[in-house]
C-alpha cells in the first residue's frame, strides 16, 4: 500500500504545483484599478492655443509625488513645471511653461490607486496643429519588470501564509486539541508563521520601487523605505508585522503551555486562545481589508469588515482542510486523526462555506455593478471560474463525508492491536494466527516482529570483553536503528491498511488540490481591476472625446469595421472640428475591440451628399502616430446629412469600406 500512495501523491502535489506555476507566470502585472475617465486638454483634440496647465481626472482618488504627471513637446523635451497637485476629490493638474509652440504634446501619468496599485498611461493633444512627435505613449505598463513579478508573487506568497497560519491553529482549537503535540501539525503552522512574516518583509523592501521606478536596486534605498512607511500599505505591513508578533507569542502558548495541560485544564484555555487568536487572525485580515479593493469605492464602511469576514472564512476552510491533509498522510501511526476531528472539521468548513457564499455574492455586487460584467470584464470571468472551482470543491467534500462516516463505523481497534504487539515482541513469541496483528498486512507483521525479537536477543550473544566495547556500542545503536525502522514501517502500514481512511485521504487531497488553484484565482482577482471601474473606463473614453461637441460643433462618429482577416476587427473615430461649412480638420483613430490603437497600411475617408448630388469628396489623411491619422483644411461646400465613409486597409488585400452620416453645418 505504501509503495503505491507515495508516488501518488507526489504526482499530484507535483501536478498542483504545475498548476499554480502556470497561474503566477500568466498573471502579469497588476491591473491599473483606478481609470482615466477625464482630462483637458482633452486626448487627440487640437486647442487653438497653449493651456496653462493639463489635468487629470479618475475614477478614484490616488497618490502623486514630484514626477506623477509629465507633458513632453514633440521632440520629448519635458515643458511641466512645478510639482503636480489635486484640483478637487480626484482631479489634479500639473502647470506648463507659457509661449508654447504648435505641435502634438504627450501627457503620461503614473500614480498609485487608492487600493495600492500602480497606474500608468498617457495620451496626446496638439497646439495649433498635429505635428510629427517623438514620443511613444504605448506599451507603458504598470508594475512591470523583474520587480513587478517579485511583489506579485510575494502577494501568492502571503496569502498562503496567513490560510496556513490561521487555518492550522483554527484546526487544532476547534477540531483537535490533541493535535497540539503532533509535530507535523506544529511545523505546519509555524511555516505558515515564517511565510507570512518574509513576505511581508519582502512586499515592504518592493513596495517604493514597485510604483516607482521599477529597478531592482531600489529595493534597498532607505529613503525610498521611508515614503512607503508613510503611506497606507506602508503603514498596513508594519501593522501585519506587529500582529505577526502576537501571533507568535499565540503559538508559543498553543503548543507549548497548552499542549501540556490535562484534557479538563485545556477546556479552560481554549476559551482564552480562541479570543485571543480570533483577534490577531481578524487584525492580520484588516491589513488587507484596509489598503486593498474593499477600502475605496462603494460601501467602504460595510465592505472592509466583510472583507475581513471573507479571509477569514477562506484560512479557516482552505487551511484547515490543509492541516488535515497534513496530518493524515504525516502524523505518527500511534496518534492518529480522531474520527471526532474530522467531523468537527466538516461541520466547520460547512459554516465557513455559507459565510463565503454570503460575504462573497455582496462583493460580486459591490466590484461588478452589473450582470454583463461577468462576461465582458476580465474581473468578471475569473470571478466565474472561482465560483465553478468553490462548486467543485463542495462536491468532493461530499464525498468526503461520506467517507467520515464509514471510518467512524469500521475503525479498528488499533491501540489493542498495537499492545499485543508489544507484549509479543518483548517476549520473543510471535502473536498467534488469527490473532493480534493478523489483517490485510499479517504475513508482514509476523516477519516484523520476528526480525525485532531477534533484534533484541542479538546484543546478548556478542562477548563482553572490553576491547569489544565500542564494537558492542556500534551494533547496539545500528539494531536500535533497525528496530525503529521496522516499527516506523509496521505503523505505516497499519495506517494505510484501512480502506475507508485511505479513501478519505484521497477525496481530502483532492479537496486540497483545488483549493491550490482557488487560491491562485483568488490572489489573482486582487490584483485585477474590478469590473466597476473597468465599465466606468470604457464608458468614460468615448465621452471624453465627444464632450466638446455641445462647446466647439465638433462631430464624433464611432465605426466598428472587419476585414474579415485575421486581427481584421476593430474601430475607427472620426472627429470633424468645427462641422461646418468651410474648412474643417480631421481626425482619425484606428483601434483594436479591447481599445488599444492599431496601426494599419492606409485610410482614406469620403464625404456625399446624396440630397444635393455631391460627392464623394475624398481625403487622404496623413499618419501622425501610432493609430493616429490627422487631415487640415477640409472643405465642407454646404450644410446637410453628410454621408462619412471610411476605407480601412489592414493588409495588402484586405479592406473594407464602412460609413455612417453626420449632420454637418
Amino acid at each position: 500500500m505504501t509503495q503505491t500512495t507515495a508516488p501518488r501523491v507526489r504526482t499530484l502535489v507535483l501536478l498542483l504545483l504545475a498548476a499554480a506555476c502556470a497561474l503566477l507566470a500568466g498573471a502579469g502585472p497588476a491591473s491599473a484599478h483606478a481609470a482615466l475617465t477625464g482630462s483637458d486638454p482633452q486626448q487627440g483634440t487640437v486647442v487653438a492655443k497653449a493651456p496653462a496647465q493639463v489635468s487629470l481626472t479618475f475614477s478614484e482618488s490616488v497618490s502623486l509625488d514630484d514626477d506623477s504627471l509629465r507633458v513632453f513637446d514633440p521632440e520629448g523635451k519635458r515643458v511641466d513645471k512645478g510639482k503636480p497637485s489635486g484640483t478637487g476629490d480626484t482631479t489634479y493638474a500639473v502647470a506648463l511653461h507659457a509661449g508654447l509652440p504648435d505641435g502634438t504634446y504627450t501627457v503620461t501619468y503614473q500614480v498609485v490607486s487608492a487600493d495600492s496599485h500602480p497606474v500608468t498611461g498617457a495620451y496626446t493633444f496638439s497646439i495649433g496643429a498635429p505635428s510629427d512627435t517623438s514620443v511613444s505613449v504605448y506599451g507603458q505598463e504598470a508594475g512591470g519588470g523583474t520587480v513587478g513579478w517579485l511583489y506579485g508573487a510575494g502577494r501568492y506568497v502571503s496569502y498562503a501564509g496567513f490560510i496556513v497560519l490561521v487555518g492550522g491553529a483554527a484546526f487544532v482549537l476547534a477540531c483537535w486539541p490533541g493535535g497540539s503535540g503532533v509535530r507535523a501539525l506544529q511545523r505546519f503552522v509555524v511555516s505558515g508563521w515564517l511565510t507570512l512574516t518574509a513576505a511581508t518583509l519582502l512586499l515592504l523592501l518592493l513596495r517604493g520601487s514597485y510604483t516607482g521606478s521599477g529597478k531592482l536596486g531600489d529595493v534597498f534605498d532607505l529613503n525610498l523605505l521611508g515614503e512607503v512607511l508613510q503611506t497606507k500599505p506602508g503603514a498596513s505591513m508594519v501593522s501585519r508585522l506587529l500582529l505577526l508578533a502576537a501571533a507568535a507569542l499565540f503559538i508559543a502558548v498553543l503548543f507549548g503551555a497548552y499542549d501540556k495541560r490535562e484534557d479538563e485544564e485545556k477546556r479552560d484555555l481554549t476559551f482564552g486562545l480562541a479570543v485571543g487568536g480570533t483577534v490577531v487572525a481578524a487584525g492580520l485580515a484588516a491589513t488587507w481589508a484596509m489598503s486593498e479593493h474593499a477600502s475605496v469605492g462603494l460601501q467602504a464602511g460595510l465592505a472592509m469588515p466583510v472583507d475581513v469576514v471573507h479571509l477569514l472564512a477562506v484560512a479557516t476552510w482552505l487551511g484547515g482542510l490543509t492541516a488535515l491533509v497534513v496530518t493524515l498522510y504525516r502524523a505518527p501511526a500511534d496518534t492518529p486523526v480522531p474520527t471526532t476531528a474530522v467531523r468537527r472539521f466538516s461541520r466547520v468548513a460547512f459554516g465557513s462555506v455559507v459565510t463565503l457564499v454570503v460575504t462573497g455574492t455582496y462583493q460580486s455586487w459591490r466590484q461588478l455593478g452589473s450582470w454583463t460584467a461577468f462576461t465582458d470584464t476580465r474581473y468578471g470571468q475569473l470571478l466565474l471560474l472561482k465560483i465553478g472551482l468553490v462548486a467543485v470543491l463542495v462536491g468532493i467534500a461530499y464525498f468526503s463525508r461520506r467517507w467520515t462516516a464509514q471510518l467512524a463505523e469500521t475503525v479498528p481497534p488499533v491501540a489493542r492491536q498495537r499492545e499485543k504487539e508489544r507484549v509479543g515482541a518483548s517476549t520473543g513469541r510471535q502473536p498467534e494466527k488469527g490473532k493480534g496483528t493478523k489483517d490485510a498486512t499479517g504475513s508482514q507483521d509476523a516477519k516484523d516482529s520476528v526480525m525485532t525479537a531477534g533484534a533484541a536477543k542479538s546484543p546478548a550473544r556478542t562477548p563482553g570483553a572490553a576491547k569489544g566495547g565500542a564494537d558492542d556500542s556500534r551494533r547496539a545503536a545500528q539494531l536500535a536503528r533497525q528496530r525503529a525502522a521496522v516499527d516506523a514501517a509496521r505503523q505505516k502500514r497499519q495506517r494505510d491498511a484501512d480502506p475507508h481512511r485511505f479513501g478519505l485521504r484521497r477525496s481530502v487531497l483532492a479537496e486540497a488540490g483545488v483549493a491550490v488553484v482557488l487560491l491562485v484565482i483568488t490572489t489573482l482577482l486582487t490584483q485585477t481591476e474590478p469590473g466597476r471601474t473597468e465599465e466606468e473606463a470604457k464608458a468614460a473614453t468615448p465621452s471624453s472625446a465627444a464632450s466638446a461637441a455641445p462647446t466647439t460643433g465638433a462631430v464624433t462618429l464611432d465605426i466598428p469595421f472587419d476585414t474579415g482577416s485575421q486581427n481584421g476587427k476593430g474601430r475607427v473615430r472620426v472627429e470633424l472640428d468645427p462641422a461646418r461649412v468651410g474648412a474643417n480638420d480631421l481626425h482619425l483613430y484606428i483601434e483594436r475591440p479591447d481599445g488599444n490603437a492599431l496601426d494599419i497600411p492606409e485610410v482614406k475617408v469620403a464625404f456625399t451628399l446624396k440630397a444635393k448630388d455631391i460627392g464623394p469628396l475624398p481625403v487622404v489623411p496623413d499618419h501622425i502616430t501610432t493609430g493616429h491619422w490627422s487631415a487640415g483644411g477640409v472643405q465642407i461646400p454646404m450644410a446637410g446629412d453628410w454621408e462619412v465613409a471610411v476605407t480601412v486597409r489592414t493588409s495588402d488585400i484586405d479592406q473594407v469600406t464602412v460609413s455612417k452620416n453626420a449632420q454637418i453645418g
